[in-house]
């Protein structure tokens, strides 16, 4: 099935699942960072676990192995640039701020900050055609998302500002959401060249996890070992979680636009992170009124943004 007969009603679908469960690998993640007292391990374990179900999804599959040769050769003849392949980098970084800061935020909180950055950087990318789907103008509607967006994660964290929680923590998830677009964007044009969502996905992987590795290995020499690693099953899912984000990701991508793709798992993301602090909630008390407020504000602006999307003239400058 090519991109121009697949259904955008499904693409959206299957954009908010993976939202969903970016919420979900918060939570987990940042669990797991709060047991090692150390997030840097907590992230090199998840991106770890994950390229080893894709070593093992390699062996299996030839045309991830053909989609590799593929990519070198492109690589090696200048047809793509090194940092295509770099997305993983972004992806490290979003895994990172997830075990530092995920469980003192809260998933709402952190995932309200990581939405405003996806918006500003699915408008930009869109606007100068990184992404595998062309070049998307910059629409009165999309701004206007944007800034809502903005607006809205303001009014979230307002809470936060002057209490236990220090700033800098709270623009972890904002930065990471900047990076997730690129990471798409970039991703997604590596499983075009590769004609694999697996190849994208593998290389993903094999890049993140070689820097968080390093990381891993630079935080234990300044703050030493972690804690004892826990026994619970459920805390060593993230990474699958994260190959089927990648992966749906690098598929998607091309159908819907950098910007389409991040309203749509911020959809999943903001309903379902709301849903995990208030049934299974990691901090104490109650959510702020400004976290849920801003939570919805930040629903209005995936609409607001998305208002023209319906019309293919409209958007699509070229394919």
């Amino acid at each position: 099935m090519t991109a121009r007969s697949f259904p955008l009603w499904l693409a959206l679908v299957l954009a908010i699942v993976c939202g969903a469960g970016v919420a979900l690998q918060s939570r987990i993640n940042g669990e797991l960072g709060h047991r090692l007292g150390d997030g840097f391990t907590a992230a090199a374990i998840s991106f770890g676990s994950g390229l080893i179900i894709l070593i093992v999804a390699l062996a299996i599959a030839p045309a991830g192995r053909r989609g590799l040769r593929r990519v070198g050769g492109a690589l090696r003849g200048g047809e793509l640039r090194w940092w295509y392949v770099m997305g993983g980098a972004a992806g490290s970084f979003l895994v990172l701020s997830q075990g530092i800061a995920a469980a003192a935020l809260g998933v709402a909180l952190f995932t309200v900050s990581v939405v405003a950055g996806q918006t500003v950087s699915g408008l930009v990318l869109d606007r100068i055609g990184l992404g595998p789907g062309g070049r998307r103008p910059l629409t009165p509607a999309r701004l206007a998302g944007a800034i809502v967006a903005l607006i809205a994660v303001a009014w979230a964290v307002s809470a936060e500002f002057g209490g236990s929680v220090p700033v800098w923590m709270m623009l972890l998830p904002l930065i990471a959401g900047l990076g997730m677009g690129w990471q798409q964007a970039v991703n997604g044009q590596v499983r075009v060249l590769a004609e694999s969502a697996l190849t994208a996905t593998f290389i993903n992987f094999l890049v993140g996890t070689v820097v968080l590795l390093v990381l891993m290995f630079v935080d234990w020499a300044f703050a030493g070992l972690p804690n004892p690693l826990p026994t619970e099953p459920w805390l060593y899912i993230g990474g699958a979680i994260g190959c089927v984000f990648i992966g749906a990701s690098a598929l998607l991508v091309r159908i819907t636009g950098v910007l389409l793709l991040g309203l749509a798992t911020i959809a999943g993301q903001l309903v379902t992170a709301l849903l995990l602090d208030v049934f299974a909630p990691t901090t104490g008390g109650p959510i702020p009124f400004s976290t849920i407020g801003g939570t919805a504000l930040a629903l209005v602006a995936v609409a607001v943004a998305s208002i023209r999307w319906g019309s293919r003239r409209a958007d699509r400058v070229d394919a």
